[in-house]
């Protein structure tokens, strides 16, 4: 895997082909940020940012979402996808807040962690973002990203948070996040886009596709010359058991 040398010289590349990287979702405090990311789950930043002005409009903080009915709020948010799930996150959560923090959203791990329907990953975006405390989250993106480049070697979120962290001083923890996050969505796709990448010289991933491209010719190359021996052997066979059938029906 890459030290931390290697690394924090990948996230220059990787920050100068997306600078300004930043979450996409649409907040203007805390609370909000933080319900938006629940909503996120399994939707698009774009997706939440079209539900969310007319959400917060209707509950502007904790203490108004905390008195809301589920059957008031699903419809929503029904946009966003597994509403009913995701309605009573953000119920339970408000409620919370409310009765645990006075309406606030704490600074701490743990204690959002603690919150209804919030993972290490969406405490992480709201520490971050919000609240100024460094976070890196980790997503779908950053788990690709990290492993194909050889920062990481794991598929488990808090193992890759714990690795990479420990990699990076701690004010560069969310700004990284967000960079490796953007490169995941526009080129370190499933499918990547190598030629544009900028870290593409330090990537693993890239070097173990091109020597798999660089052995494909030569396996074509030996299969193809192979493959009128085995013709001909397979038509000597078909003579042969042809010549016995004759013998046979003679007799």
């Amino acid at each position: 895997m890459k030290n931390a040398r290697e690394t924090g010289r990948i996230l220059d590349a990787l920050e100068s082909q997306h600078p300004g990287a930043d979450t996409e979702l649409h907040y203007t405090n805390a609370f909000e940020l933080l319900a938006a990311t629940i909503l996120s789950a399994q939707s698009t930043d774009q997706g939440v940012n079209q539900v969310t002005p007319a959400l917060f409009k209707h509950y502007p903080d904790a203490r108004a979402l905390a008195a809301a009915g589920q059957e008031e709020l699903e419809p929503q948010i029904h946009a966003t996808g597994f509403f009913r799930q995701k309605s009573k996150a953000l119920i339970g959560m408000a409620k919370a807040l409310v009765e645990q923090h006075g309406g606030a959203v704490p600074a701490d791990m743990d204690a959002l962690t603690a919150l209804p329907g919030v993972g290490r990953k969406t405490a992480n975006v709201v520490l971050g973002h919000a609240l100024g405390v460094p976070g890196f989250p980790v997503d779908r993106h950053v788990l690709r990203v990290t492993n194909r480049l050889g920062i990481a070697e794991s598929d488990d979120p808090v193992a890759v948070e714990a690795h990479v962290t420990s990699l990076l001083p701690k004010e560069r923890w969310t700004r990284a996040s967000d960079t490796l996050i953007l490169h995941g969505r526009r080129i370190c796709k499933p499918k990547p886009l190598c030629d544009q990448c900028l870290a593409a010289d330090e990537c693993d991933y890239r070097e173990a596709l091109e020597r798999e491209q660089a052995r494909t010719p030569a396996k074509k190359k030996a299969k193809k010359k192979g493959a009128p021996k085995k013709a001909a052997a397979k038509t000597a066979k078909k003579q042969t058991h042809g010549s016995r059938r004759l013998r046979t029906t003679r007799r």
